[in-house]
């Protein structure tokens, strides 16, 4: 493990990585409003979010113009890590400091004392990574922040990437640094109108299908639509070309974002995911094909590692048996769908092969995403209070997306195809018609959303 202190002069990545910084005004808004407040007491923020998703350098951005000092942990003997951490706070600060400090704790309690005469931003990335080389760093932590908060300026910012023990961190009643935190950002992809913004100004031959495939391949994360743009991809052809390729970082992805989360188990985890992104979406379809037991890792997949989402028809009773589950992230979808899947094919790079797969599935894997996409669309139109899918036992009468606003008394009932001439209106009122006796002076709307309707 080593730490890297550096004052990173954030002008030059800015201008690079504008585009980083679409939508995220709430969350650099958040943290100057904390940097305002540590110039009174020290202040701690915790930010998490997958990897890729930009929160280095949404923090670096939120710095820029300040003095700090950017920490990245990374696995390494602690006093070697001291010694480093150390040489940079001597160069970059001009502070004498003499003796041997072996300890992070020595090393912070050190920064937190100069914040009082000195204010500053300490930026520690990877904080997590302290569970692997010290467990002891957060007790020892939580108990300086405790006894020097209040008299001292520090701007702390702590990043982490793995999901679970940052949640642990800062969440669980029994962990020192519970309730510690100022503010916490948990950073979520762009969503669907700043991703059609990003498209339309880097896109020079603008399809909507062409849009779906970038909404379905990028998910909305900042580095792959930075890739993406970068390369200028934007049709679906162009986009398989860059994550089907030797040494291609799409190709681990899904191993590099996930074995850390889930340690040594991390191939049931993957088998249940791999049928999932498969659609076989239910506990009962997913236990018929292991042959097992697996209540326990969907409820850590959905609880713990927020990797899945549990849905149930809209509507339903509180209680109600009848539930399917989605991988939540769009990326992750596909890669255990065509990545983790057909991996020996990865593993002897026949990459013609696999874009091929692709290319002929897509259309049927794409479906689902499109539903997501009118869900989301429809969420941020604001006029609605309950939004979801609706399905009858055995899958009958399934309805894409149903809308209400208990207000107004308004009910939205869509089908969504990418094919708008395959739905029917009057299809669509015959499903309804159990639904609707719960809303009989409810004013209804019926639609069929497809493709064009993006």
């Amino acid at each position: 493990m080593y730490i890297c202190v550096t004052t990173v002069t954030v002008t030059a990545i800015t201008l690079i990585l504008i585009m980083i910084f679409y939508n995220r005004d709430n969350e650099l808004q958040i943290l100057k409003e904390v940097k305002k407040s540590s110039l009174i007491s020290s202040k701690m923020t915790f930010v998490v979010g997958r990897r890729r998703i930009g929160k280095t350098k949404l923090i670096l951005k939120s710095a820029e113009n300040n003095s700090f000092l950017y920490v990245f942990i990374a696995r390494k003997d602690e006093k070697l890590l001291c010694a480093e951490f150390i040489e940079e706070v001597r160069n970059k600060l001009g502070i004498k400091v003499f003796g041997n400090i072996e300890k992070f704790k020595d090393l912070f309690e050190l920064l937190i004392t100069l914040s009082k005469k000195k204010p500053f931003t300490l930026i520690i990335d990877e904080f997590q990574e302290f569970n692997r080389i010290n467990p002891s760093v957060f007790s020892d932590l939580q108990n300086i922040w405790d006894m020097n908060k209040d008299k001292t300026k520090l701007n702390l910012i702590l990043s982490g990437s793995v999901y679970s023990i940052m949640k642990k961190i800062f969440e669980h009643s029994k962990e020192p640094l519970f309730g510690r935190a100022d503010e916490k950002i948990n950073l979520k992809p762009f969503n669907i109108d700043v991703l059609k913004q990003i498209f339309k100004e880097n896109s020079n031959h603008y399809t909507l299908k062409d849009f779906l495939a970038f909404y379905i391949l990028t998910g909305g994360v900042a580095k792959y639509v930075e890739i993406f743009t970068d390369k200028k991809a934007f049709t679906l052809d162009k986009m398989l070309n860059l994550i089907f390729k030797e040494n291609s970082i799409f190709l681990e992805e899904g191993k590099n974002i996930l074995i850390e989360e889930f340690g040594k188990d991390y191939a049931n985890y993957f088998s249940i995911l791999s049928l999932i992104a498969s659609s076989k979406t239910s506990r009962s379809e997913i236990e018929s094909v292991l042959g097992r037991n697996i209540g326990g890792y969907l409820d850590k997949l959905e609880n713990e590692y927020n990797i899945i989402k549990k849905l149930k028809p809209i509507l339903t009773k509180e209680g109600g048996r009848t539930q399917k589950y989605l991988i939540d992230d769009n990326f992750l979808n596909f890669w255990f769908r065509f990545v983790y899947k057909y991996r020996s094919a990865v593993e002897i790079e026949n990459f013609d092969y696999l874009k091929d797969i692709v290319k002929r599935d897509f259309d049927t894997f794409s479906g689902p995403f499109l539903e997501k996409y009118f869900i989301e669309k429809t969420a941020l139109s604001k006029e609605y209070n309950l939004i979801g899918n609706y399905w009858e036992k055995g899958n009958q009468n399934e309805i894409d997306l149903i809308a209400v606003n208990q207000t107004t008394k308004n009910i939205l009932i869509a089908e969504v195809k990418l094919n708008k001439a395959k739905a029917s209106i009057s299809v669509l009122k015959e499903k309804a018609t159990k639904i609707l006796t719960k809303y009989k002076k409810y004013k209804t709307s019926y639609k069929v959303l497809s493709i064009e309707d993006m």
